[in-house]
C-alpha cells in the first residue's frame, strides 16, 4: 500500500498541489495499481523472451530508389550567383 506521505512526497516532487481528499484518492488507485503488478510478478514466464514491443514493428517505408539524378550542371543553372562552380552567398557578419 502507498502511503499518503509518498505520495505527497512524490506530488512534491512533480510541484503538484494536492489536496487532502487527493492525496487520499491517489494513495488507493497508486496502491491498486502495484497489487496488479505484483499479481503480474507470480505469472511464470519461464521460457518466455522479453518483448520490446508488444506487437510487431515493421517499418512500411520503401527502399530509396534514384530514379533521375541531376548533374551539377543542371543544378547550378538555377543559381542566382555563382563562382568557380559552387554557389556564391552573401556574407555573413556579426
Amino acid at each position: 500500500m502507498i502511503t499518503n506521505e509518498e505520495v505527497k512526497h512524490v506530488a512534491k516532487l512533480a510541484r503538484l498541489e494536492l489536496s487532502e481528499e487527493e492525496t487520499e484518492k491517489y494513495s488507493k488507485q497508486l496502491g491498486e495499481i502495484l497489487k496488479y503488478v505484483e499479481q503480474m510478478n507470480e505469472v511464470d514466464t519461464t521460457g518466455i523472451e522479453p518483448m520490446p514491443h508488444p506487437i510487431p514493428v515493421i517499418n512500411v517505408m520503401r527502399d530509396d530508389v534514384v530514379k533521375y539524378e541531376q548533374t551539377k550542371d543542371e543544378l547550378m543553372a538555377n543559381a542566382p550567383c555563382k563562382e568557380n562552380g559552387f554557389f556564391k552567398v552573401p556574407k555573413i557578419s556579426k
